[in-house]
């Protein structure tokens, strides 16, 4: 039986199999396509998650390979990044399919197994669990394991996570619903060359007929992504190149000169979420479990840290150095970040409407968003940074007197005590992190654990899945 299989080996997937290999469970990535797909709808790395990286000692290969920005757009309008308290006060301009193959190389690293050409087809509970002859929804919440019909086979596993998709049939197969509000517009996107570019390197642009943008996220080629006011395209349409093509004519007056696409595709504004991110031995995380417009670049950066947020926990149960309701906490802090997301970018969609209505909200927005304490909240929020977990804030990185860093304690994916001497606890600082001293345990992702006022009981209590 398998410790834990891994539906989906995009970054969400692929991150959440280090962090299980890091913690010694075995884990099994199974991946629909047969190679790394050449889609790269994300094109960066917000500070949070360069964050994560960091204290996983992951960062420096992405860091070589992107390129830092100092600001960001809310609905295409101008967010400043760079006071954002954070040794990364920026956006790392890296595409997907870049960010996957170095998450890869890691995983591969740390022993994860990936079989790719692999598709779920079925779950059903596991031989040992009651009603096991009965595949439904709630048989299989109940189930001990889970049997996971794939079409190389059938692989029995204590957990399933699927990371697989906005469509995840993973999701779909535990009976797991999914509402939301539907598309009102269809974007279509590519990779291309232009034979007459803009001179900006990203251009954003919003007129009375929709919107597009021009990114130069690498050498050599631009992202072009366009929106017709009022027109959405059914799934079931097929689009290409000529579509993507005469959109930017009609909403931009010209395709500059666009060929030799890369890849076209297309996305909307659907915003759809997991009403729960558990479902006994089955879990979501990524698009998976919510599906969003991808204004703030928010999609990629908050799977990362779905997978930050539940593989440390995941762990500790397989491991059985903890109890199931362990698990029940990453809904409890993950599904409000992710409503918080749909709500933010529907609001973003709101804002990019054509017409004079919106167009004097843009103004009055543009205005408050000038202001440092608006432009301060409203980045912190895009970027992942205020994000609060019980007993509050994460932990911000910062020297410690021996010359490390508090990142650097971290690598391990055990947790940190901090200004206590004497605890059983693998990592261990005396350091004043924050100017008065005050003990704090930090969890493997970041966040406190406890804290002095809580008590040493709690602090035993706290610490004991880690003796």
């Amino acid at each position: 039986m398998e410790d834990v299989v891994i539906a989906g080996a995009g970054p969400t997937g692929l991150m959440l199999a280090c962090e299980l290999r890091l913690a010694g469970v075995d884990v099994l990535v199974v991946e629909r396509l047969t190679e790394p797909t050449r889609d790269s709808r994300a094109g960066g790395l917000h500070p949070r998650s360069l964050e994560v990286l960091d204290q996983r000692g992951m960062l420096d290969p992405f860091l070589a390979e992107g390129r830092p920005l100092p600001g960001t757009r809310f609905a295409g309008l101008p967010l400043d990044l760079s006071g954002l308290p954070t040794r990364y006060p920026f956006l790392l301009v890296i595409v997907q399919r870049r960010i996957e193959r170095l998450l890869e190389a890691r995983a591969r690293e740390l022993g994860v197994r990936i079989r790719r050409g692999v598709e779920v087809t079925g779950l059903r509970p596991g031989p040992t669990s009651a009603g096991a002859a009965s595949p439904t929804a709630g048989t299989l919440a109940a189930a001990e394991s889970v049997v996971v019909e794939t079409t190389a086979g059938s692989v029995e596993t204590r957990y399933l996570v699927g990371c697989d998709g906005g469509r995840s049939v993973v999701r779909r197969l535990a009976g797991i619903d999914f509402p939301g509000t539907p598309a009102t517009i269809t974007s279509i996107l590519g990779d291309v060359e232009l034979a007459e570019p803009p001179a900006e390197q990203f251009l954003i642009q919003r007129t009375p007929r929709g919107n597009f943008s021009v990114l130069g996220f690498e050498e050599g080629w631009r992202r072009v992504i366009v929106e017709e006011a009022g027109a959405t395209v059914a799934d079931s349409t097929a689009i290409g190149f000529e579509d993507l093509r005469a959109m930017l004519i009609r909403v931009a007056g010209t395709d500059f000169g666009m060929h030799s696409p890369r890849w076209i595709s297309r996305f909307t504004d659907v915003a759809r979420q997991a009403a729960c991110y558990r479902s006994g031995r089955v879990l979501l995380a990524g698009d998976a479990a919510h599906v969003h417009s991808p204004a703030g670049g928010q999609g990629l950066n908050t799977g990362l840290q779905d997978a930050f947020n539940l593989g440390w926990k995941l762990a500790l149960v397989v491991r059985g150095s903890a109890d199931e309701e362990l698990l029940d906490t990453y809904h409890e802090e993950r599904h409000p970040v992710g409503a918080r997301v749909l709500s933010n970018t529907r609001a973003q969609s709101a804002l990019s409407a054509p017409g004079a209505h919106v167009d004097a909200l843009r103004a009055h927005v543009g205005d408050m968003l000038a202001t440092p304490d608006a432009n301060r909240e409203i980045a912190m929020m895009i970027t992942g940074l205020d994000i609060s977990y019980g007993l509050g804030s994460r932990v911000p990185d910062r020297e410690l007197p021996d010359g490390t860093r508090l990142f650097e304690h971290l690598r391990t994916g055990r947790p940190i005590l901090a200004d206590v001497a004497g605890e059983p606890v693998d990592s261990r600082l005396v350091s004043e992190l924050k100017g008065s001293g005050e003990p704090l345990l930090i969890r493997p992702d970041g966040y406190p654990a406890w804290k002095e006022p809580l008590g040493r009981e709690a602090l035993s209590t706290a610490l004991r899945p880690w003796r």
